[in-house]
């Protein structure tokens, strides 16, 4: 039987990028995604045999499970969660509204949490030897100035895939973060570019070359350097991974 990956935030960047990749690697693919149009569109793009969409806030307790419920009836088992949702919105902290604060959580913790806990049931049921990645960020090892709600999030997943790892560990379903570099490309960075210019006082176009340069491997990471990594830790030779925090960071963060 085919492996079944489901990847949260699937529909667009990055999440666009690894859903097809991992229909390539072999695996029938759930697009989920808050824009059911970009969900349906990626899995049509796949082949309605292999992949299907699935319409979810990640963040409502109710719409994860019914997610998971559609899966199990369609492909009867989920070998692999990849949850790349995620949000961001810079501000200095003196102007941080709490709501951002809040919401910028709830996506990229809360909605990590509560996919993991359902999807996991689904692996102990079946006796599936998972695993879970989160896409995480630098951001969650080391602070980043005008950043705290993502960061604050960031850090709270790393904590997360530790804790899951250790629960999960029994039912040998692994559990790891990819801690990525800036995704110069992704439509993430590119609607941060505005508050990334005033934050350093540089114009707009300046933007991407400062962070380039900010990286020892002088370029940004791209969505083929996420997916090389993301189908190792997915994959048996990782076997003996798991609650680990995974730098692709061209040598940015080291630790």
């Amino acid at each position: 039987m085919e492996k079944v990956a489901v990847v949260v935030g699937g529909g667009r960047s990055l999440g666009e990028y690894l859903s097809k990749h991992m229909a390539k690697e072999g695996y029938n693919v759930v697009v989920a995604d808050i824009d059911n149009e970009n969900a349906s569109k990626v899995a049509k793009e796949i082949g309605e045999e292999k992949a299907m969409s699935i319409k979810v806030d990640a963040t409502k307790e109710n719409e994860v499970k019914e997610m998971v419920n559609k899966i199990v009836e369609r492909f009867g088992r989920i070998d692999l969660l990849i949850y790349n949702a995620g949000v961001a919105k810079a501000s200095k902290i003196t102007n941080f509204k709490l709501d951002t604060f809040k919401w910028i959580l709830d996506v990229n913790l809360i909605g990590y949490f509560l996919c993991a806990r359902e999807i996991s049931k689904v692996m102990i049921e079946k006796n599936i030897e998972g695993c879970i990645i989160q896409i995480n960020s630098k951001s969650g090892k080391v602070g980043s100035k005008h950043n705290t709600g993502y960061s604050s999030a960031k850090f709270g997943g790393v904590g997360l895939t530790q804790s899951l790892a250790l629960d999960l560990a029994e039912h040998k379903i692994r559990v790891n973060s990819m801690m990525l570099g800036n995704l110069l490309n992704s439509e993430m960075f590119e609607s941060l570019i505005p508050q990334y210019a005033e934050k350093l006082g540089i114009k707009e176009s300046e933007v991407k070359q400062v962070y380039r340069d900010k990286v020892p491997l002088k370029r940004g990471c791209t969505f083929e350097d996420v997916a090389n990594v993301v189908t190792f830790y997915a994959s048996d030779k990782a076997s003996y991974i798991t609650g680990q925090s995974v730098n692709i960071t061209g040598g940015q963060v080291m630790h």
